[in-house]
């Protein structure tokens, strides 16, 4: 194992310099600027996300995994997945913002969600379709490459804050489901949920890049426009009541949480259905749901499903209309250290 583990890891971790090394001339702060002395604390802490990523690859394939070592892949993603809002942070504090740091941050995105959700898979915890989702970034790319290379226009996409939210949200799911105390049965249902709207996303994002979308059309942006508004006034809200009304009633008819400690858990489930009803914090919240029911003895039934699905989309959408308090939305949306 440990040789296996060492080999995987290793030429990982030389792909991770590669790209690296490939885009060193874009270690500057615009095209018109020279090149900076070193990389900087924030492409460093992208470079160690990196190399995370290839230690969680090492794991690939490799017999049944058991004890603490089961914690580790897990770990790891999640520690890669918690740099990647870090290094922006302190590329944007310390004003040094690089051509290198962002094109290395959506580099690594991809490899993480390529090689984290393929080890998933391999543990059980995922579905396959979920690589659909760790390959629509590269078909995407290749798909603009070849437009490029057939003289076919390019056309520049709707400025949105969901898409790199959705990304976010995406490595912390994996990172989660990823590790043993998430049932397999639980954490297949989530990587639905979670696939569902990325690959949309992707859809039409390819739709406007090859023009069969005019993004830039009056009718355009009022038809998503009005889809905003129907998801924040009606979808988002029903899916409150719904993940509040199902909990209660799954609560009811079945114990859900074993022996010791099920009262601290029901009263932790019914903490953030109270939130998620309230709109206060609602994507905690809908967290707290999602982790108590991804890791409870819950069997899967429709309405188990349905929870599921409830609290992943309140999770990346938000609580929509008639919430009380959304600083959670504020916190998902903002660019840390962009107003120091």
């Amino acid at each position: 194992m440990g040789l296996q583990w060492f080999s995987q890891a290793g030429l990982l971790w030389f792909w991770v310099w590669y790209l690296t090394w490939k885009r060193a001339d874009l270690n500057r702060i615009s095209t018109d600027t020279p090149l900076l002395n070193d990389l900087g604390w924030a492409n460093r802490l992208t470079l160690l996300r990196g190399y995370l990523i290839a230690l969680t690859g090492g794991f690939l394939f490799q017999p049944d995994i058991q004890g603490f070592i089961s914690w580790i892949p897990g770990l790891l993603y999640g520690a890669a997945a918690i740099l990647d809002r870090v290094d922006g942070f302190v590329a944007r504090r310390s004003k040094q913002t690089t051509l290198l740091g962002a094109e290395l941050d959506t580099v690594f995105d991809a490899l993480g969600l390529l090689v984290a959700p393929l080890l998933a898979i391999v543990m059980g915890k995922i579905h396959w379709s979920y690589l659909s989702l760790s390959f629509a970034f590269y078909i995407f790319n290749w798909g603009i490459y070849w437009r490029c290379k057939h003289g076919l226009n390019i056309y520049p996409l709707m400025p949105s804050q969901l898409r790199r939210a959705l990304a976010g949200f995406q490595m912390g799911f994996v990172a989660l489901a990823l590790l043993p105390c998430f049932a397999p049965q639980q954490t297949v249902v989530c990587g639905f949920a979670f696939l569902i709207p990325v690959v949309l996303g992707f859809t039409f994002d390819w739709l406007v890049v090859s023009g069969r979308i005019n993004g830039e059309s009056v009718g355009a942006k009022l038809f998503f426009s009005r889809l905003v508004k129907i998801s924040r006034n009606i979808f988002q809200p029903c899916l409150r009541i719904f993940l509040f009304v199902g909990s209660i009633f799954m609560l009811y008819k079945a114990d859900i949480f074993e022996p010791p400690g099920s009262i601290f858990l029901t009263l932790s489930l019914v903490l953030g259905i109270s939130l998620v009803l309230l709109g206060s914090a609602g994507r905690v919240g809908a967290l707290i749901v999602l982790l108590l029911l991804a890791g409870s003895a819950a069997p899967i039934t429709p309405l188990s499903i349905g929870l599921l699905c409830s609290g992943a989309w309140l999770l990346l959408l938000g609580t929509g209309r008639f919430s009380l308090w959304q600083w959670d939305d504020v916190w998902v949306n903002r660019q840390d250290g962009a107003s120091a």
